[in-house]
């Protein structure tokens, strides 16, 4: 299945960025969006030209007479990327048109928008309904990236109505995209996401939400820990309503689940305040559990997590010092396989944690300091 023309419903950051790496693979890309802003954004960043979705054209036998509207190009496959309350109504609307051979949608919620396409007399053998598990806390077209998709895993969920065809074309798009197809059940899919994308959001707006309250001494004192914590807390909270309003069920039961954690927690930490040294037992309990639930997360690549040795580089709050420690890296040939940045609060530089294979930690850090950087 070749993708020539798509046509992308909603310029945010996931519609965007699929744009963007489908341009890069030489796919030609239109583009649509309610919000004229958005498109044009989208179009400034390489996504892909304005789609004009209607031409007027003689009603059939009546020469001159009055004019129907048509679809004014049929794509090979329309990508539907809003939210997860409004994915029907497009799908509908943009059937009623013909304006793709194949549809499918990228919003991350599954089984309420099926359902209601098919309520609604949607062509459901043209549409299989898909989610990239990638995203950034920021939101619309100035925030998408031709990589964000790249090895992420991208769920499709076919019904039983769909065409063969269609899931290749959106197997197509995930491949085109970089990503990892996975196929699952729209119910599976929901429930899946709940546990790792939409309950720990919100369990992230709760702790960031103890922040807004929060003296300026206890802020002073925040560190890489509560950032790392609450970083996905900043998302928009219009955009999070409607994915958490499509998938309450779900959710509630995760949260549900945590609450019942954080409480057994609480009630443990109050014995223990009151002198009960057995409390501590509890408490311990679910530190551990977190500790097996941490490991069990993916590694790269989607396989098994990897442990690796961190090394802790001073880093001056200056233009280029990052390319300059990555430069000593690239030198003694050791690959970095993530990086993090705590700043100083109140000064001019920072650490940068660079986590490396265990047997090169040694190597780096004597190289780093034959180089002049400090590694405490």
């Amino acid at each position: 299945m070749e993708l020539r023309t798509v046509l992308v419903v909603g310029t945010g950051l996931i519609g965007t960025s699929a744009a963007l790496a489908l341009r890069k693979r030489g796919v030609r890309v239109l583009l649509a969006d309610r919000e004229p802003g958005a498109v044009r954004l989208a179009r400034e960043l390489g996504a892909g030209e304005e789609w004009h979705p209607m031409k007027a054209t003689p009603a059939a036998g009546e020469a001159g007479g009055q004019a129907t509207a048509q679809p004014s190009e049929r794509v090979d496959l329309a990508i539907i990327a809003v939210p997860p309350a409004h994915v029907a109504t497009e799908l509908l609307e943009l059937q009623r048109i013909d304006a793709a051979r194949f549809y499918t949608d990228v919003a991350s919620v599954k089984a309420e928008p099926i359902h209601r396409a098919a309520q609604l007399g949607c062509d459901l053998g043209a549409y299989v309904a898909s989610h990239p598990l990638a995203g950034r806390e920021k939101s619309g077209p100035g925030a998408a990236r031709d990589d964000l998709f790249l090895g992420r895993p991208w769920a499709l969920c076919p019904t039983e109505e769909a065409d063969p065809e269609a899931k290749a074309a959106v197997l197509r798009l995930i491949e085109l995209c970089g990503a990892n197809a996975v196929e699952v059940s729209a119910v599976d899919h929901d429930r899946a996401v709940a546990v790792v994308s939409h309950a720990p959001h919100v369990a992230a707006s709760a702790v960031a939400a103890r922040l807004a309250d929060a003296t300026d001494v206890a802020l002073g004192l925040a560190g890489q820990g509560v950032r790392d914590v609450t970083r996905i807390a900043g998302s928009d909270p219009g955009l999070w309503l409607g994915i958490l309003s499509g998938n309450a069920s779900p959710v509630a039961e995760v949260l549900e689940a945590v609450a019942n954690d954080l409480a057994d927690a609480a009630s443990a930490l109050r014995a223990l305040a009151e002198g009960d040294g057995t409390a501590t037992n509890e408490i311990t309990q679910l530190l551990k559990r977190g500790v097996a639930g941490h490991d069990r997360i993916p590694g790269k690549h989607g396989g098994p997590a990897s442990s690796y040795a961190v090394v802790q580089v001073v880093i001056g709050d200056r233009p280029g010092q990052l390319a300059r420690l990555f430069q000593a890296c690239d030198e003694v040939g050791v690959n970095v396989e993530d990086v993090r940045l705590e700043h100083a609060p109140g000064l001019p530089l920072g650490i940068a944690e660079l986590s490396v294979e265990p047997d090169a930690a040694g190597t780096l850090t004597e190289a780093l300091h034959e180089r002049g950087w400090q590694v405490p």
